[in-house]
Order: structure tokens, then sequence, then C-alpha cells
């Protein structure tokens, strides 16, 4: 059973936190239409405070991180909590309560048995990585009976932050003129969402088993005879991983079964096809203070004559296999105060790309800044391309305390 704990004392509570500007400014000639940020789409000024401590046992301990962001973008002002949680741990269990951010799987910047909601608008906008994924209201339990490692997390639903008409420039097949009707928070899905995971080591590798049962993260919208309507439909989900040291370097595979319990024929076009997914990717560091990584990645769609028949017109058709190539690499010079990094999609089946180039300088342990860009091009009709008129350019500046 887990251990009791007394109380944690102020004397146990330490506290930190952060000031950060951050810009990202639109690059090209756009006609941006009404009601879009253009020149600037993300110009915001953040304040992190940060509370964490534990008790003289070390079995129970809390987490407080709390974001005071002023908006100027989209002219708001709000505080947000990124993460509240507590622990209680004995040797074999532990336990979570509370906003956490939970990470699964082995991709690089994709993923597959991570179901857990992300904000696409932090990444396309250049905001610090950190800021892509979003904390989940959930309990978090492990265990730990040798040789396994076992976890379970109940959480309740929360969207992921995709992108919008407010700062990004968007194409919509759907028809125009009827009204959005979208899920209001107080409407998203009531049904607590949970996921396992099991893993453990094979000599040198590591495996993973995963499952969940949840719901897509981001809307999908269908046309009505007098609105367009959008739903979160449910989601199950299967799949493994596999890491270990492969030759002078680090090989991660990890796939997994997309099931759409609400459309398992692929007839309704606003909801996802059933899929699976997979992807192969390889690590090294070529020489000292450099890291090279490599990823394939592909989605095989289910049902896809189905897919077709009921694709309604003036939508891009998708592919039957979606192919995506990733590539990084990272370069620390100046005794590791200045960093190269460069990340890179490749839709190979969709003809586009994604790249994001940036440098990084630490002026000191408290100061530094970044540059960098968020560049799409390609095919207008793939998932990259058809963000091209959002290419911008950005600047963080973060000084720590």
């Amino acid at each position: 059973m887990l251990a009791s704990a007394p109380p944690v004392t102020a004397e146990g509570i330490s506290w930190n936190g952060f000031v950060q500007s951050h810009a990202a400014a639109r690059t090209g000639d756009v006609d941006c239409p009404a009601g879009t940020e253009c020149d600037f789409p993300a110009a915001d000024l953040r304040g992190e405070l940060e509370a964490k401590g534990k008790n003289a046992a070390g079995n129970a301990a809390f987490l407080g991180r709390f974001d005071l962001l002023r908006d100027f973008a989209l002219d708001d002002a709000r505080l947000a909590t990124r993460e509240l949680y507590g622990d209680l741990r004995s040797t074999m269990l532990a336990a979570r309560l509370g906003r956490q951010v939970i990470t699964w799987g082995v991709g690089d910047l994709l993923f597959i048995n991570d179901t857990f909601p992300k904000d696409p608008v932090a990444l396309f906008t250049g905001q610090p990585l950190e800021y892509f994924k979003l904390g989940s209201d959930a309990l978090k339990l492990n265990a730990y009976p040798a040789p396994a490692n076992l976890e379970l997390v109940i959480a309740g639903f929360r969207p992921d932050n995709t992108p919008t008409s407010r700062r990004f420039v968007l194409a919509d097949p759907l028809p125009a003129g009827l009204p959005r009707r979208t899920e209001e928070p107080g409407n998203h899905p009531n049904e607590l969402e949970i996921s396992g995971r099991v893993s453990g080591y094979l000599d040198n590798w590591e495996l993973a088993g995963y499952a969940s049962r949840t719901h897509y993260h981001s809307l999908a919208r269908r046309a009505t005879a007098g609105e367009i309507v959008g739903t979160y439909p449910r989601l199950n989900t299967l799949g493994a991983s596999l890491t270990g040291a492969a030759g002078k370097g680090v090989l991660s595979l990890e796939v997994g079964y997309y099931d759409s319990p609400q459309d398992r024929g692929g007839r309704d076009p606003s909801v996802e096809n059933s899929q699976l997914r997979g992807l192969v990717g390889y690590t090294r560091q070529p020489w000292d203070d450099a890291t090279f990584g490599l990823q394939l990645y592909g989605e095989w769609m289910r049902n896809y004559s189905a897919y077709q028949e009921t694709l309604p017109a003036g939508f891009p058709a998708k592919d039957y296999l979606r192919r995506v190539a990733t590539f990084r690499f990272t370069q620390l010079f100046a005794h590791q105060t200045v960093t190269f990094n460069v990340f890179t999609f490749v839709g190979l089946s969709e003809k586009d790309h994604y790249v994001i180039p940036s440098l990084r300088y630490a002026f000191s342990d408290s100061l530094w800044a970044e540059i960098g860009a968020n560049v799409f091009g390609g095919n207008r009709n793939g998932t990259f391309g058809s963000l091209q008129d959002n290419r911008n350019v950005y600047l963080t500046v973060r000084f720590a305390f």
C-alpha cells in the first residue's frame, strides 16, 4: 500500500520561475481574411511561477506551475495552470493526482501511442517545445512488480489546441455561410479516458505495450442541413514500442492501431477511418556535441474504398498510405552556449514539407534567446503544404529566476 506521509511544511517548498517574451512575424505577402491576426500571429509576454516541495521522508511531494500570459496578438490576458499535482510514493507503488504532462512512445515529434492532448499552435508559432504538450487532469498510478513497470492513467477529456482562423490562414472546404457550432467546454465528452502502459527491459532493449480508450482530441466537423457541427469521436488504441542500442546509435520502433468505434465501416467522412500507424527511427552522435536523427512514419487507412465513395465534394482526398520522413540535426558550439537545431518533416506521399530551424544562445545560466522559423511548403492539399501562408520567423527571450 502507499505509505502515509506527514504534510509538506513550508520549509520544504522551493520557488522559481521565469519571464519570457515571444513574437512570431508572418513572412511573405499574404492576403489575410478579416478576423485573422496577419502580421504577428503570436506576440506575448509570459511570467511563470513554479512551486514544489516534499516531506522529510520523501514519499509525498507536490508541484505547481502557473503562467500569467498577456497575449497581444489576441488582445487577451489569462492565468493558466500548466501543472498542479500531488505525489505519493512507496517502494512498489506511486500515485499522482492533478494536472500533469504525460508523454508516451519513442517518436520525436511523431506520436502514435501518446494520445494525450497537444498544442500545435505553440509548435507552429515557435513557442519553446515544452509548450507542445498540454497537461491532463488525471490520476496516474504506477506499480513496479519485477520485471515489468505498469502505468494506468484515468483522465478527463481535454481537447488539443488546434489552429483557428484567429491566428492562421486556413483553407475551409466546408460550405461557406453556415453557422459554425463547435463543442463548447461544457459539451466536451464527459467519459473518463483510460490509458495503460506496461514496460520492461530485455537485455539492453526497452519494450512497452499500450492500450487506451479515449477520443480524438482534434475537432471533427460535419455539415448538416442548417449548420456545421463539431464533435470529438471515440477512439481506441492498441500498440507497442521497442528501443535500444544498434551499432553506434539508438534504434526506435513503434506501432499502433487506431480503432474508430463510431464508424468502423469508414463511411462517415467526419470521423477518421481506423488506421494502422508505425514508425522506425535512428539517432546517433556523429561527432562531439552533435546529434543526428532520422524517422520514417506511415499511416495505413482501413476501408479506403468506402472513404473515397463518401468523401464530400471539394475535400482533398487523403492517401491510402500516408508516408512522412523526419530529420533532426543538433550542433552545440562555444562551450555549449550556442545551439543550432533544425527539424524537418517531409511528406513523402503528400509532396509537402515543414522545416523548423533555430539558433539559441545562452548568455548566462539565467538568460537565453532563440531565433527560428516555421517554414511550410509544397502541395497545398498536403498536411503541411496547406499551412504555407503561415510561414513565420520568431524570437524568444527568457530570463529565469
